[in-house]
């Protein structure tokens, strides 16, 4: 019993994301956001948000050279170079011009590009078993969640947060290394249990640089 309602409070928060309709956050920042159910393929020439813009088809991307294809795509479907078109073309350049921003977001942000690659392999990230987290994982997040939970209120708090971050980061960087090598082998399965695990340790990341803000009075 406890075991499942410890899981049962774990699936909710991990799904407890805002919505797509917000701004996408920057490539680095802790923020995240929910996965569409429409990513699988939308545009309107069967291509993928890699092919969009001429990227490899990876979790490893080189984010200068997406924001280059970024900025020279909207450059060719930006609305205002059909200002004295007939009005379908002015709906394809809106609608042309919608999906790229859509795109870039997506594919800039780690946690929602890894969601878009599962989704192009065939996984179902909106769904979240119990097979899917484990009792290891299970375990180790609710220890992060009780040390962050438990320091104190004040700027005392401070290099304990910090120390916290670190070693959040850096489980961070090793477990979105470890995606990159399981879905490269097409060990599908495999990545969307670490996905699940990036979207705690995401989420964490960023309640412990508001608990920062918050002692700090920002």
């Amino acid at each position: 019993m406890w075991l499942r309602r410890e899981f049962q409070y774990l699936v909710a928060d991990t799904l407890a994301f805002p919505s797509q309709t917000q701004s996408a956050p920057p490539a680095n920042s802790s923020a995240v956001t929910a996965i569409p159910k429409s990513w699988l393929i939308v545009q309107t020439n069967k291509q993928t948000y890699f092919q969009l813009f001429g990227i490899p088809e990876t979790f490893q991307i080189d984010l200068e050279a997406l924001a280059q294809a970024y900025r020279k795509r909207q450059g060719e479907w930006h609305p205002d170079r059909f200002a004295g078109q007939d009005e379908a073309d002015k709906l394809r350049a809106v609608q042309q011009s919608s999906l790229l921003n859509q795109a870039f977001e997506t594919l800039k942000n780690p946690l929602q590009r890894a969601g878009y690659l599962l989704a192009l392999n065939g996984s179902d990230v909106d769904t979240v078993s119990q097979q899917d987290l484990g009792m290891e994982l299970l375990m180790e997040q609710m220890q992060l969640r009780e040390a962050l939970d438990e320091l104190p209120m004040d700027e005392s708090a401070l290099p304990q947060l910090e120390a916290l971050k670190g070693e959040v980061a850096q489980k961070l960087e090793r477990r979105q290394q470890d995606f990159a090598e399981q879905l490269q082998h097409q060990a599908v399965a495999e990545a969307k249990k670490i996905y699940h695990e990036l979207q705690f340790l995401f989420k964490l990341l960023r309640e412990i640089d508001a608990g920062e803000e918050q002692r700090l009075g920002y």
